[in-house]
């Protein structure tokens, strides 16, 4: 478990300075030291995937669904239980288990913009783990370009026939609804676009191959297959077509500083376990930590650290109240996702050897780091997203 929990910190910010939020990361940290040992997130990395079970424990411990209104099953928490759970899953080698996924990126459309009777239908078995989410946005030749997607959804009688393809699906081979971008007018531009919520079980809805990727193994990643799905008018979400461009793009920087988040805390947590390294190592008949070389190198990745969490802390308090600008999350997951890297190679230097061995987490953390800069919006497309503001 973390030594250093958020709401305990001596310089947690006042916005973190919250009983209810202390409790919480007890809680999820209980859970975590129970389900998340060093044997079971392997397990996850052998398996391809996190067991649906453990989903279901997950509800259970009141894990999932954190922002779902009470009257649904949640908690109707705010986005800083979220980055609570997040700093907890990387403090303890677990971000694999896309809860953050499920709760704050893909969960927040149906809350937002699902009609009563689509959230009444949802929303409790997303809060039980009964109901494991992901979102299908990005194709083949179709990534941060949303508006050069090619999958359909055509009117037909009471209902939408889809037909495409969607790719990089994390939660992929586990979920059991997804919230699938398509566009109902080809000739409308990104007002074409609606958003539809698909049921794994619909026929002609067909999983791809698990993907093999160079890191974060224990997250299924997967191509999903639409053929002729039939999906009833209620499965529109929010019942207006022509919606989902605009309700994809005000999620997005939510979306990003989800991602800033879990690069942050696996920094925090890269830079924990070099120290406890770096002062155990010896060479030359003195501690690793003893060398000039190492203190400036560390001290030069905590300062970044530091550096990080104070604009992510600026911006998670613009998300709470509603002033958070799309080109300030560009920043902050452009940012924070590559210093990421950058701590993340220092520390795995002062491992020497042992750094490139995969039984040491911070081999499995500059795997699983790479990706990062990529999904959510690479690098340069957040560069071109800020540079718009100039």
């Amino acid at each position: 478990m973390s030594d250093s929990l958020l709401t305990e910190a001596a310089d947690c910010p006042a916005y973190l300075r919250d009983a209810d939020l202390g409790i919480f990361e007890h809680a999820a940290a209980r859970f975590l030291d129970d389900h998340a040992t060093p044997a079971a997130t392997r397990a996850w990395r052998d398996a391809g995937q996190v067991d649906p079970s453990l989903w279901r424990l997950a509800g259970e411990a009141g894990l999932l669904g954190l922002q779902v209104p009470v009257e649904y099953g949640g908690a109707g928490a705010d986005f800083r239980f979220e980055a609570i759970l997040m700093e907890q899953l990387a403090a303890h080698d677990a971000l694999n288990f896309a809860v953050p996924l499920h709760n704050a990126v893909v969960a927040p459309y149906l809350i937002d913009y699902a009609t009563a009777e689509q959230k009444a239908r949802w929303l409790p078995g997303v809060v039980a783990g009964e109901c494991i989410l992901a979102v299908g946005m990005s194709e083949p030749a179709a990534g941060s370009d949303l508006q050069s997607m090619r999958t359909t959804a055509r009117r037909d009688g009471d209902g939408y026939v889809l037909n495409g393809q969607k790719i990089f699906i994390s939660n992929g081979q586990v979920a059991s609804l997804f919230v699938v971008a398509a566009k109902t007018d080809a000739d409308a531009g990104a007002r074409g676009i609606s958003l539809f919520v698909v049921d794994s079980s619909a026929p002609g809805f067909a999983r791809g191959r698990l993907l093999e990727k160079l890191g974060q193994e224990g997250r299924d990643t997967t191509e999903i297959f639409l053929s002729n799905v039939r999906v009833p008018a209620s499965h529109l979400l929010g019942g207006v077509e022509g919606r989902g461009f605009a309700m994809l793009m005000e999620k997005l920087p939510q979306e990003r500083l989800v991602i800033a988040w879990q690069a942050l805390g696996m920094m925090r947590s890269a830079l924990r376990h070099t120290v406890a390294y770096v002062k155990e190592r010896r060479a030359f008949g003195k501690a690793l930590i003893e060398f000039q070389n190492t203190q400036f190198k560390l001290a030069e990745c905590k300062t970044t650290i530091r550096v990080a969490e104070a604009f992510l802390h600026r911006c998670t308090e613009q998300l709470l109240s509603g002033t958070l600008d799309g080109a300030t999350a560009s920043m902050a997951k452009y940012w924070i996702t590559e210093a990421q890297s950058r701590v993340i190679d220092e520390c795995l230097q002062l491992f020497g050897g042992y750094g490139y061995m995969l039984e040491y987490p911070i081999a499995e953390m500059y795997k699983d780091a790479r990706a990062f800069r990529i999904y959510g919006g690479s690098s340069e497309i957040m560069k071109l997203m800020i540079a718009r503001t100039l």
